[in-house]
């Protein structure tokens, strides 16, 4: 009767530690959660950017991934920086996403934007046949290189269209102290993308931004002839036009997004951007630095 007892003590007590088990891993369990994406009262931001980040792809990644975080659909208008800053100061956009400081520049002075922060860089490249006939890949400089250019029956292919890009060139022009002969010096008016097909169809020169070269390399026949000099940095900012310049744009979406431009994952996706497809990433985040940290 004891032992019947005792085994009946014993199967009870198992069984009141196997409840306890239970409850102990149950408690430390979280439930699983899931994240809904947020419903901001006014979910439309005009986002107005360069060619440079829509001809490389880099949208096609950042635009899903800040529209999933948050909640916002962006409408992204991709023209040259000079246009975009343009855009901007008519507050024609919520935020802007630029490459040309000295233009940005005037726009937070003046107070049209704010929240100016610095994103990514990458550089300027000066591509042109692989025949090289200006002998451009001698030379070390791109002021050195525009001066072999403008010495030869070569053409020169410019965008022509007062984006970041148009304006590196032309200040690259006014330091060789060399006007290019109108006939060998040819305007596209057309985003990056377009005048390297240009220059490639007529084994021209023409100064270009390596990420949008390396998404369309496959399709030209132009080779990389000078690169690597300080002076060519391409360094991009993000900034919101001012609400209380226009009322009518949407700052809350505008800070959001700059907020997501900077935020640490952001900048690991771009500073993985471009690696697998192209062997080599096409931006280089910076949030956080100073501009004379950049090299």
């Amino acid at each position: 009767m004891k032992m019947k007892i005792r085994r009946r003590l014993n199967f009870g007590f198992a069984l009141l530690m196997i409840a306890l088990m239970v409850i102990v891993v149950g408690c430390g369990t979280a439930a699983p959660q899931t994240t809904e994406t947020p419903k901001p009262a006014n979910p439309s931001v005009i986002l107005a950017t360069t060619t440079s980040t829509q001809d490389s792809g880099l949208l096609e990644v950042l635009i899903p991934a800040f529209e999933k975080k948050t909640g916002y659909k962006v409408k992204a208008i991709a023209v040259g920086t000079g246009a975009a800053l343009a855009t901007g100061e008519k507050g024609n956009a919520d935020v802007l996403l630029v490459h040309a400081f000295t233009s940005e520049k005037k726009l937070v002075d003046n107070k049209t934007a704010i929240n100016y922060q610095l994103v990514m860089h990458n550089d300027f490249v000066i591509v042109g046949p692989s025949s090289d006939p200006a002998k451009v890949k001698g030379t070390k400089t791109a002021v050195a290189a525009l001066i072999a250019i403008a010495a030869s029956p070569s053409i020169f292919v410019s965008r022509g269209d007062d984006s970041g890009t148009d304006k590196m060139e032309k200040a690259l022009w006014t330091k060789a102290k060399v006007k290019p002969v109108e006939a060998k010096y040819q305007s596209t008016g057309q985003g990056m993308a377009q005048t390297l097909t240009i220059a490639s169809e007529k084994e021209a020169y023409t100064m270009t931004d390596r990420a949008t070269y390396l998404s369309t390399k496959k399709n030209l026949k132009l080779d990389i002839l000078l690169q690597g000099e300080t002076a060519l940095l391409n360094i991009y900012h993000v900034m919101q036009v001012n609400p209380e310049k226009f009322p009518n744009v949407n700052a809350a979406g505008a800070k959001a997004f700059v907020d997501f431009m900077i935020d640490g994952e952001t900048q690991k996706l771009i500073g993985s951007f471009g690696k697998e497809k192209y062997g080599q990433a096409l931006f280089f985040p910076d949030a956080g630095k100073k501009m004379e940290d950049i090299k």
